[in-house]
Order: C-alpha cells, then sequence, then structure tokens
C-alpha cells in the first residue's frame, strides 16, 4: 500500500509540474517562478503528501542529465572563446561568494562556527542559470552572454559542490587542514576534466559503431550517468565529468546518424522539461520541512541573518562582474585584441542574472542531521533560492528590454556566413554531381540528375533569401519562402490520403508509420526555421 501511495504522489507530482510549466509558457511567464510559488502554496493544503526534497536524488539523477543536456547544446569553441570570463564566474565569484558569506554569517550569529558558515556559503554560491538562459533566448541576448552564462551554470556547481565537502569535513571535525583542502580541489578538479575527456571519447568510439539510432540514444541516456559515478567513485568532481563529457559529444555530434540527432533533439528537450518542471516545483514543496526546525531561534535572528546572506549573495556579484570585466581588459593588451569589449549594458545584465536553484537546496538537505545549524541553514538557503528567483527572475526581463541588450547585427552576420558556407557547399555538391554524371556508365537518369540540382540550389538561394530579410525584391514573399509553404500545404493534403486509406482498411498501419515517418522528415526540413 505504501508504495501505490508513493506511486500516486510520484504521479500527482509530475502531473502538476506539467501542468503549470505548460501554463506559463502559454502565458509567457517565468515558470520556475511560477513552480517555486506554486509549490510553496500548494506545500500548505492539508493532508498532502510529503514530497520531502532527497538529495541523493537530485545530485546522482536529476543534476546529471540536466548538466549532460546542457553541455550538448553548448559550444566548446565558444567556451574556449569566453574561458575567462567563465572561470571568474563558475570558479572565483563561487571562492568570494563562499568566504563572504561565511564571514558575515559567523559576524551576525557567532553561535554557528565560522566552518559551518562556509558551507552555508558554498551552499549559496553557485547560481542556477536554467531560467537566466532560458529569459535571455527569448528576449534575443547576444550570443556572447548567453555562452558566458551557460558556461557559468556548467561549471560552478563543481565549484561549491568540491568546497562544500572542505567545509563539510573541516565542520564535522575531519581534521582538514588548508594545504589538503586545496589538494581535495585540485583533485576534484583535475580528476573530473579527466574522466569527462576519457568518456566522452569512449562514448563517440562506440556511439560512431553502432550505427542503429535507438541505440545510440541508449547510450545517450546513460552517458551522464556513467560519467558521474565513475568521477565519484574515485572522489573527483561528478558535475565537471559530465560537463566535458557533454562538450566533447557535442562538439563531435554531426558525426552521427542524422536519425540518432534528430532522435536525441526532442528526447533531451523532453528530459529537460520534465526535469526541470519538477524540480522547481519540489523547491516550493520544501517550505514546511525547512520551517520545522526553527523553533530554537528567535525570529530577529532568523529574519536578520537571512537578510544578510541575501543581500551578500545579491550585492556581491554586482561588486565582483564590472572589475573582473572591466579590469584584466584595461591591464592586458592581450585581452583587449582578442576579446571584444563589452557594454555597462550587458555587464548589467550578467550581475542580475543570479538566480539560485535546487543544487542549493539538495546540498542543504545532503548536511548530516547532527550538522551544527542545519535547520537556520536549511532555511536561509531555501529563502536565498526563492528570493532571487522572484526578485531576479522577475525583474531580469524587464531589465534586458530597459538597457535594450540585443543581438544587434549578429543575426545578419549568422545569416552572411551561413550563405557563404551554404554557396560553397552547394557549389561543391554540384561539382560531385557533374562528376557522378561524366563517370558512371550509364550515369542516374536526367529527370534525376535535373531533380538533385534544383534542390542543391533551392538550399543556396533560400540561404542568400534570408540574409536578405526572407522577402522578395518587391517587399513580398521569396521563392523559397513560398516553396516550403506551398509544399507543407501538399504534405498535409498527402497525411490526410494516407490516414484515410488506413482507416478505410486499405493500407496497413505499419506502412502508413513509414509513410508519414519520410512526410516528417521533409516537414521537418521545411519547417525547422519557425
Amino acid at each position: 500500500m505504501g508504495h501505490a501511495n508513493t506511486g500516486v504522489a510520484a504521479f500527482g507530482l509530475l502531473i502538476a509540474a506539467l501542468a503549470l510549466a505548460g501554463l506559463s509558457r502559454k502565458l509567457r511567464v517565468s515558470a520556475p517562478v511560477v513552480l517555486v510559488v506554486a509549490g510553496i502554496v500548494v506545500s500548505f493544503v492539508p493532508h498532502l503528501p510529503n514530497y520531502t526534497l532527497r538529495p541523493d536524488i537530485v545530485l546522482a539523477l536529476f543534476l546529471p542529465p540536466l548538466l549532460y543536456s546542457a553541455s550538448l547544446e553548448s559550444s566548446l569553441i565558444g567556451f574556449r572563446q569566453n574561458l575567462r570570463a567563465i572561470g571568474s564566474l563558475s570558479v572565483g565569484l563561487v571562492l568570494a561568494t563562499t568566504v563572504a558569506v561565511g564571514f558575515a554569517t559567523h559576524l551576525v550569529f557567532p553561535a554557528l562556527p565560522l566552518p559551518a558558515a562556509f558551507a552555508l556559503g558554498a551552499i549559496v554560491a553557485p547560481p542556477d542559470a536554467v531560467a537566466a538562459a532560458a529569459i535571455g533566448r527569448e528576449l534575443g541576448l547576444p550570443r556572447r552572454l548567453l555562452r558566458i552564462l551557460g558556461g557559468e551554470s556548467l561549471v560552478n556547481d563543481a565549484t561549491a559542490l568540491t568546497v562544500y565537502r572542505v567545509a563539510l569535513a573541516a565542520a564535522t571535525g575531519s581534521g582538514v587542514t588548508l594545504l589538503g583542502g586545496v589538494g581535495m580541489f585540485l583533485l576534484a578538479a583535475i580528476g573530473g576534466v579527466g574522466v569527462g575527456l576519457v568518456a566522452g571519447y569512449a562514448f563517440q568510439f562506440v556511439r560512431e559503431r553502432i550505427g542503429e539510432s535507438v541505440i545510440e540514444n541508449a547510450f545517450s541516456l546513460i552517458t551522464p550517468f556513467a560519467a558521474y559515478f565513475v568521477a565519484e567513485q574515485i572522489h573527483a568532481s561528478g558535475v565537471l565529468a559530465v560537463v566535458i563529457t557533454g562538450l566533447y559529444l557535442g562538439h563531435h555530434e554531426a558525426k552521427t546518424s542524422y536519425a540518432a540527432r534528430l532522435e536525441a533533439r526532442a528526447l533531451w528537450r523532453m528530459a529537460d522539461f520534465l526535469l526541470e518542471s519538477v524540480v522547481f516545483l519540489l523547491i516550493g514543496l520544501q517550505l514546511p520541512t525547512v520551517i520545522r526546525g526553527l523553533s530554537k531561534y528567535s525570529v530577529s535572528t532568523v529574519l536578520w541573518t537571512t537578510g544578510v546572506v541575501l543581500a551578500i549573495v545579491i550585492l556581491i556579484r554586482i561588486v565582483w562582474v564590472y572589475p573582473f570585466t572591466y579590469g584584466p581588459r584595461w591591464l592586458s593588451p592581450r585581452i583587449r585584441s582578442h576579446e571584444p569589449p563589452p557594454t555597462w549594458q550587458g555587464v548589467a545584465v550578467v550581475s542580475w542574472a543570479g538566480m539560485r536553484g535546487v543544487v542549493s537546496l539538495a546540498a542543504a538537505f545532503a548536511l548530516p542531521e547532527s550538522f551544527p545549524g542545519r535547520p537556520l541553514i536549511l532555511f536561509i538557503t531555501f529563502a536565498v533560492v526563492l528570493g532571487t528567483l522572484v526578485l531576479q527572475g522577475f525583474t531580469l526581463p524587464w531589465l534586458i528590454r530597459t538597457l535594450d541588450v540585443k543581438a544587434g547585427d549578429e543575426e545578419y552576420k549568422d545569416r552572411l556566413s551561413e550563405a557563404s558556407a551554404q554557396h560553397r557547399a552547394a557549389n561543391a555538391a554540384i561539382e560531385r554531381l557533374d562528376s557522378i554524371v561524366a563517370e558512371e556508365e550509364p550515369g542516374p537518369p536526367p529527370e534525376v540528375v535535373d531533380r538533385l540540382r534544383a534542390m542543391t540550389e533551392f538550399r543556396r538561394n533560400g540561404a542568400w533569401e534570408r540574409l536578405g530579410g526572407a522577402s522578395g525584391p518587391d517587399g513580398g514573399e521569396t521563392p523559397s519562402a513560398a516553396f516550403r509553404r506551398v509544399r507543407q500545404n501538399l504534405i498535409s493534403a498527402e497525411r490526410d490520403v494516407f490516414l484515410a486509406l488506413r482507416d478505410e482498411g486499405r493500407l496497413d498501419d505499419d506502412v502508413l508509420r513509414q509513410i508519414v515517418y519520410e512526410l516528417d522528415l521533409e516537414e521537418a526540413m521545411l519547417d525547422w526555421r519557425n
């Protein structure tokens, strides 16, 4: 009976999370904020199942696939190009936040030992850029800002969790010295990168030789968990191992089959949506748990300490971002020559994109029951997560619009580079077609050659038309756009006929699925830019 109740509770949680996330998208409001607030409201409903967040499940089952999916979508080249900015935020700022929060908390609440205060600092240090990146993409932030925020979110969890382990060992009397802590940090970082590279190479070697899309994506599902658990077994950073594996495999994704890529794209988009929706709803549902042990503290102590930590978490990011953005450029001619000049508006957006997420809450819940000040740390962490999500999550879109931070001519440059690449690729394809016709005896039928040549020219011309604003000379519809519109209408008519024939019993379902799959591929090719 207990298992049945657990299953019903889990199913109810999933349905509620998906419904709220879907409603948020319809209303075009921040889904994480809506889910967290809804979770808080629902948590006070009588007789509701106890949805206590289990840190082992979050860190071992939720975090690896979310990080892996984000890594696959990231650019390894872009990561390298922005390594200085990413490192400053994901390592330097995390360490600075840990130290600042630790000292400040111990100062305002001396009863909390300094190692425990540092553990709190490490817990609230890493921002979760899922919400910030989603808002930025929707509002058209420049690619470089998105890559910096995305790169920060991939690496900062590894830094924070490693510092957290060191602080936890010190707070529980494990005799960790400063030198030992540095050694733990280096082992986690170097080991995580090493495991990630080995895992990435191994899985790439395997998937290039499978040749079956379903099996390739089955391997893709277990990849983040394998990298994470292997790294954790040798006391390296599982988070960093997953990130490096994802970056490596994403960089080599074009070497897999088209079917595997199509399936993987749908698979990971669905997984992200499910996991993120459940995670943010779970955060809100934790409020009754985090306030349960606060009776031993005075209200003024809880509110004052929480307010100080929340203020430091928000302000230190602002104080950090500006000098570490402009200072190195002022000191180094090499940086000035290799990096595009940042705008103060873009820097302002980065400094305000510091929303915290489930990793912080999971780390707080993972503290031992006997840990000094655990109830207070739990509440402060929850308040920081909620406060940054609501305050910064609601105001970040307004800030982006007010400062008019846009990609500028980035989209035009993208279209120009694509058109040039499509032109060169089309020329190479036509040359290859001409050589096939000249060398093969008998060659392909003339009507096949003409059709292939027309398809190649269609792709080439379409890229140049998009460069011109996707409109014809008179401001009307371009030939490529007209072709896509009419062909999609024809596909719809064809699909209706096939369905009618199936319903009449004149076409088998297996045959129908294959026909519809081929039409779907063609329609996806026509529609992927919309």
